[in-house]
């Protein structure tokens, strides 16, 4: 895209899936407004079969498809990866339900460019079986974290977070489906402003700028 006087470029950003990629296409949507400061530039995946990429290719979207069960090494696998980002010219990373641990070595190329999304209120319940985990310690809020990506798993500055009550008779999918509705609200605006260089990282610490608009805390009450 071509700037103009009063329309900065937007920067591109490579998306990064496993499966569906459900928070991906919310991504993808939200970057089809004209005022939107990132466009995403390509969809990476390292199951060729991840649902996703088909999608991804229908809305006429570059897709690589990098099959992890191929490689020798997490190592090997991070170095075409690494590459696969940077052919596609993306100035940021977004992991959107990427079920892969990165080499320290991957993270380093990419500090403080590359953000994720988690379905939980980090540093609470970092992994997987969120949901089941937070009904099992009682919780009555849950919710999304985005944060900036480190080589410890679910960990770096956090940039926004979603809060989603904790219903009676709640299940882990029911809980679940309240919380991927706040993700794809959250990821997109979180996005945007990681985009627009709106975010200072101090002492892993991030914090909003002053000029800028403040990130409202979401909080869904539905069943």
């Amino acid at each position: 895209m071509t700037a103009t006087d009063s329309t900065p470029a937007k920067k591109p950003v490579a998306i990064l899936i496993s499966g569906r990629g459900s928070n991906m296409m919310s991504l993808v949507e939200a970057s089809r407004a004209p005022d939107y400061p990132a466009e995403i530039a390509s969809v990476i995946s390292n199951r060729p079969d991840a649902p996703g990429l088909a999608w991804a290719r229908g809305q006429g979207i570059a897709t690589v498809a990098l099959d992890h069960t191929a490689f020798p090494s997490r190592a090997a696998f991070d170095a075409v990866l690494h590459n696969a980002i940077e052919a596609c010219g993306a100035q940021f990373v977004a992991c959107a339900g990427f079920m892969r641990l990165m080499t320290p070595g991957l993270v380093a190329r990419w500090h403080n460019r590359m953000i994720n999304i988690h379905p939980a209120l980090l540093p609470s319940f970092k992994g997987l079986d969120t949901h089941a985990r937070a009904l099992a310690a009682g919780v009555r809020i849950a919710g999304c974290t985005v944060h900036i990506v480190r080589p410890e798993m679910d960990c770096g500055p956090i940039l926004g977070q979603a809060a989603v009550p904790v219903l009676d008779g709640d299940t882990p999918g029911t809980l679940g489906r309240r919380i991927l509705a706040a993700e794809h609200r959250l990821y997109p605006k979180v996005l945007s402003l990681f985009a627009a260089g709106a975010y200072d990282i101090d002492q892993e610490i991030a914090r909003l700028k002053a000029a800028s608009a403040n990130l409202e805390m979401l909080f869904s009450p539905e069943a």
